[in-house]
């Protein structure tokens, strides 16, 4: 059995890894090939474009991006066509991945969907296409199930969330020795910082976060850094602190844990995130966060006029409610950022976030997303 996969994002390689580690369970004669990134080159797929070389974020960066992306579409046909799959599983990351279904539909070659396309938030017109081109959805959000079966009238298995398995089935190890491999402070409480993944969104945001830590002394700032990040976004970051006591000014640079964001969390107090399935994560997690988000004015003039959702983060949106604060333009500051950390690091504030986590958690459904979603590709694709 031949399978041809495609993530283009970091969440995407997390998810399709996962996916393709229960795939081989339930036929271990199988072979992988597609695009994606480090964890699924782990479970043996055959990589062929990494997504640090696809993601371009907002419509002014697409759009001067544009070239290359048909270049990369025209590419992946060509490798599918030349691989021939049983089936192709597509990952979320739709702009790309939906031109790719089309095609692959015309070629008669069976198209699964994992991961939705957001299309709840915007250009709810893709449904139209979607019913077309895939032949079978698999959603994890409770929301899409009534979304698409309900508003659309299109069929779709709502498998759970796979980060409820990730995170459940991971080893943080102690706090003494995360600290020792990433050289923390012993006892300083860790406010973790998720700038994002893609070098674009992170230069504007790790500025932003790092200043924040100016008022806090007596916490470790740490930055969650993606493997596939290069080192010199994060050169030369340092911090000038007031020391009231000794009425001086102390610069200190701040820490970096690369490629080890999960213990990262696991070991945190509190968090700044960037929107996205970060803050998600950090909400399984346990960790009391801020969501904060900065790009071109452009794109988020554009977005606005789109993107019609009271929310930006997936907490918010599953759970209806404004449960984490969400900091945008200009309002994602250090002032404004320093006021909302200060109140949930202690008091009424935090114990009310970690409430709505429980909520959450329930709401997301159970274990075996992974599972449950391979089982029904293996079985349907056997048919």
């Amino acid at each position: 059995m031949k399978y041809y996969i495609i993530a283009g994002e970091a969440s995407g390689d997390l998810h399709a890894a996962n996916l393709i580690k229960s795939l081989k369970q339930e036929n271990i004669n199988t072979s992988f090939r597609g695009w994606g990134g480090d964890r699924m080159k782990a479970q043996g797929v055959t990589v062929v474009k990494h997504y640090r070389d696809l993601a371009f974020m907002g419509f002014w960066e697409v759009a001067k991006n544009i070239r290359t992306i048909f270049k990369n579409i025209h590419f992946c046909k060509d490798d599918i066509f030349a691989f021939q799959p049983n089936a192709i599983i597509l990952v979320d990351y739709p702009g790309f991945n939906l031109r790719i279904a089309k095609w692959a539909k015309a070629q008669k070659i069976p198209v699964h969907y994992y991961i939705s396309p957001q299309v709840w938030a915007w250009k709810e017109n893709r449904v139209a296409l979607m019913k077309r081109v895939i032949d079978y959805l698999y959603v994890i959000l409770p929301f899409e199930k009534t979304f698409f079966e309900v508003k659309h009238r299109l069929n779709v298995d709502f498998v759970g969330h796979p980060l409820l398995d990730e995170i459940a089935q991971f080893n943080p190890g102690s706090n003494e020795a995360f600290r020792a491999t990433h050289k923390l402070p012993k006892h300083k409480p860790i406010v973790a910082l998720l700038p994002g993944s893609r070098e674009q969104e992170v230069s504007k945001m790790v500025r932003i976060m790092s200043n924040t830590a100016k008022e806090f002394p007596d916490y470790c700032f740490a930055i969650g850094v993606a493997p596939h990040l290069n080192e010199a976004l994060f050169e030369n970051l340092e911090i000038s602190i007031q020391r009231k006591k000794f009425n001086s000014r102390q610069k200190i640079r701040l820490n970096i844990v690369k490629n080890d964001t999960y213990k990262l969390l696991a070991h945190s107090h509190a968090a700044l995130v960037a929107s996205g399935t970060a803050t998600l994560e950090t909400a399984l997690f346990g960790v009391p966060q801020i969501v904060c988000y900065k790009t071109s004015a452009f794109s988020y003039a554009i977005g606005k006029q789109v993107v019609k959702l009271p929310y930006i983060s997936l907490v918010n949106l599953i759970l209806g409610q404004m449960a984490i604060p969400e900091r945008l333009q200009r309002n994602c500051n250090a002032k404004q950022l320093s006021k909302d950390l200060f109140e949930i690091l202690n008091g009424p504030t935090r114990t009310a976030q970690l409430d709505a986590y429980n909520v959450l958690k329930e709401r997301l459904g159970g274990s075996g997303a992974s599972d449950q979603a391979a089982k029904l590709i293996s079985q349907r694709t056997h048919a």
